[in-house]
């Protein structure tokens, strides 16, 4: 996976990957030549006591060594450049494909798995990538060109080498081999903790409401100690690497040492040809070195890029149209056919034979118990998933045949739990439609019954809004989240349960000023609350994922005892009446 993740993503970067290997190339050459350069002067300098050959063959060292250092560092520059980019790249692919996922995608996965794949993940892969810029790329040419110079210095001294080797790459296999679990168990650990501080912080008032502080500390502390067990144990695998590895690398030196003494004592070789060997040894074993640090890292950079590539093959199941509908030559009509809607592997459908129509100057309500599918038939209409079964269509076309970015314009979606984005108030009211005015945006909060509380912030328009909304209570997020959808003049309003957190009094007004506002749209409201939609032109009811009747209040409260049941369970049945 890690390997066709990288080619994936590195085409663009061809000529500096190829840079990047010339210079490598020339650097490990250079490193290559010193140690027979040394040779020659021990041999034909120092031992004969020719000052002139020392000096020269040493200028010939500092201007081989400068060669060396220069496309070292042009090497790592590119290598740099290179990873970064590539780096950017994937989180840019998963981010985009992230934003492709319908709402049964994002379930699947979850926001805590789906950030720690872009972030941590990815930095592990972008992380091996620039080691392997900067050290694999050499390590093979070191490797290779150390054992034909070694073998140019000495014959019967590399034999050696023979066993050395083979030696240490088992070593490193074996390790590795050990390392691979290790790091999957690491990155889910990782998940846990991550979704768990996610829960806490978001669920940081139930948990003080509950007294249950010490149960969520408990429950974080079983999984960082997970982690922390995991990460001891992959530790513990990572510490042998280099002591085997350092002791391979002494027993070899002295190795060398013993058997390169008899050579010269017997007239075979010459001392500078035994240093040269010594220096050869060395970057053939600091290349494997280098090599055994890369396969520490690329286990779990192996791990990080299956997950990252499940989510870059995970296809959305709101595909868009091929030949998409950029015009619709109707307005605000909204009509569900028979629509049904089934989670995958679920046994029974959350929607089943959904009739629906809502036309331009009315306002539609749906209405069940807790669990009866209304915000999933909201869901449906923008796209946030697609039916099973039957048809969505907006302006007499299929939702899943008209562009998105149309779509867009002509439904707006007012969610069950309204979400602020970081930025001030302005930014938040026109996210759908930048190039709203403030007198609009003005109009919008008046009508949403915002106007108020915004105009008593210091800022007003430009008051700085916190993450999700944070600084603000949740009846104001939902007025907010209201006005921005207002803002937008779509020819359809999506209501899902949008006034629960408004007092009676505030829910009126804006209930009032809301009609006065969608004179000419298509309005389409899920409450709790019956007095939120008692005076709706047509009452829909759900029960169990169908619709159990259809009607007004009236009619409703007569001949049908699921609305009634609702209805007696919020009001008398004077204030029903």
């Amino acid at each position: 996976m890690l390997i066709r993740l990288l080619k994936a993503h590195l085409g663009p970067y061809k000529q500096a990957v190829l840079a990047l290997v010339v210079l490598q190339l020339i650097s490990t050459i250079a490193a290559l030549y010193l140690p027979t350069l040394n040779a020659d002067i021990i041999n034909y300098g120092v031992v004969k006591g020719n000052t002139g050959y020392i000096m020269q063959t040493g200028g010939v060292m500092i201007a081989v060594t400068l060669a060396q250092a220069a496309c070292s560092i042009g090497a790592v520059y590119y290598g740099a450049r290179t990873a970064m980019a590539v780096g950017r790249d994937i989180r840019a692919s998963v981010f985009d494909q992230v934003q492709r996922f319908s709402a049964r995608e994002l379930g699947q996965f979850g926001a805590p798995s789906l950030i720690t794949r872009t972030t941590n993940d990815v930095q592990q892969i972008q992380t091996v990538l620039l080691m392997s810029f900067t050290l694999v790329v050499a390590a093979p040419i070191m490797c290779v060109g150390g054992i034909i110079m070694a073998l140019n210095q000495d014959v019967p001294l590399s034999s050696l080498l023979v066993i050395v080797v083979p030696v240490l790459g088992a070593i490193v296999t074996l390790l590795v081999r050990l390392l691979r679990p290790a790091f999957r168990s690491l990155q889910q650990r990782i998940d846990k903790v991550n979704r768990i501080l996610r829960e806490q912080i978001t669920g940081i008032r139930v948990i003080r409401a509950f007294v249950k502080d010490g149960h969520e500390r408990q429950r974080f502390a079983e999984a960082n100690d997970g982690l922390t067990a995991v990460s001891l144990r992959t530790g513990r695998i990572q510490a042998l690497m280099f002591p085997c590895v350092m002791l391979v690398v002494n027993v070899s030196t002295i190795a060398v040492s013993w058997f390169g003494a008899h050579r010269i004592a017997g007239g075979g070789m010459q001392i500078g040809a035994l240093m040269a060997f010594q220096s050869y040894l060395m970057q053939i074993l600091m290349s494997v070195m280098m090599a055994t640090f890369m396969f520490m890292m690329v286990p779990r950079a192996e791990v990080c890029a299956e997950r990252v590539v499940e989510v870059l093959d995970t296809d959305s199941s709101v595909v868009p149209p091929t030949a998409p509908v950029t015009e619709l030559r109707s307005h605000g009509h909204l009509e569900l056919r028979s629509a049904d809607f089934r989670y995958p592997g679920a046994e029974a459908s959350v929607l089943r034979g959904i009739d629906l129509v809502a036309r331009p100057g009315e306002t539609t309500a749906v209405i069940g118990s807790t669990g009866s599918g209304k915000t999933t038939l909201l869901g449906l209409v923008p796209r946030l998933f697609d039916a099973t079964g039957g048809q969505v269509l907006v302006n007499g076309v299929d939702v899943r045949e008209i562009a998105p970015e149309v779509l867009a314009r002509t439904v707006g979606l007012v969610p069950q739990k309204p979400y602020l984005f970081t930025g001030t108030v302005a930014s938040n009211l026109r996210y759908g439609r930048p190039d709203a005015t403030d007198e609009e945006l003005w109009a919008a909060l008046e009508t949403a019954q915002a106007k108020d509380f915004v105009e008593k912030l210091d800022d007003g328009l430009q008051a700085p809004v916190a993450q999700g909304g944070s600084n603000f209570s949740g009846g104001q997020r939902q007025r907010l989240a209201i006005a921005r959808t207002l803002v937008r003049k779509p020819e359809i309003y999506l209501f899902d349960d949008s006034f629960s957190a408004l007092d009676y009094a505030t829910d009126a007004r804006l209930r009032a000023a809301l009609g006065q506002e969608t004179a000419d749209a298509t309005v389409l409201i899920v409450a709790q609350r019956v007095s939120t939609i008692r005076d709706a032109d047509r009452i829909i009811v759900l029960d169990e994922g169908a619709v159990v009747g259809t009607g007004t209040h009236h009619e409703l409260m007569a001949d049908n005892p699921t609305y009634r049941e609702i209805v007696l369970s919020q009001l008398t049945e004077q204030e029903a009446a």
